[in-house]
């Protein structure tokens, strides 16, 4: 599965984007509206920097198991919070810059930030009670 993946990647972009706009059609309306693909750096700048809403960025892989398991409950958590917090979801081979920039050494890395700053961090899964409170901490709820 994973190596039909990679080779889909590969041999055409545009048949990664349905498969990612498949995986938000799973999500409530909510969590759609909610969260987003970064699709480059202005992008990054305007919707995620410039936001008035707090932002949780998921740096994530194609390849990565673990961001399987995360990305999901990490868009639902985020749905749950109707709206007050965004969710930007960056793939890091498509985004190395960004990666880089925010010292992204390991795969999934979350982060929180207000008003263009990065105000809590955190690397690997977490199960949805810690997903409540690092987003209600965010909130400020």
């Amino acid at each position: 599965m994973a190596q039909r993946l990679a080779l889909q990647r590969l041999l055409s972009l545009p048949s990664r984007g349905l498969l990612a706009s498949h995986s938000r059609a799973l999500g409530t309306s909510a969590g759609r509206r909610s969260t987003f693909n970064v699709q480059d750096g202005s992008d990054f700048q305007d919707r995620v920097l410039n936001s008035p809403k707090p932002v949780v960025v998921d740096f994530h892989a194609q390849w990565c198991g673990p961001c399987k398991i995360l990305g999901p409950r990490l868009e639902k958590m985020v749905a749950k919070q109707e709206g007050k917090v965004l969710m930007a979801k960056v793939d890091i081979d498509d985004h190395t810059d960004l990666a880089i920039e925010y010292e992204v050494s390991a795969v999934p890395t979350v982060l929180a930030m207000k008003n263009g700053d990065v105000v809590d961090k955190f690397v690997g899964i977490k199960d949805e009670d810690q997903l409540e409170a690092f987003l209600k901490k965010l909130i400020g709820a």
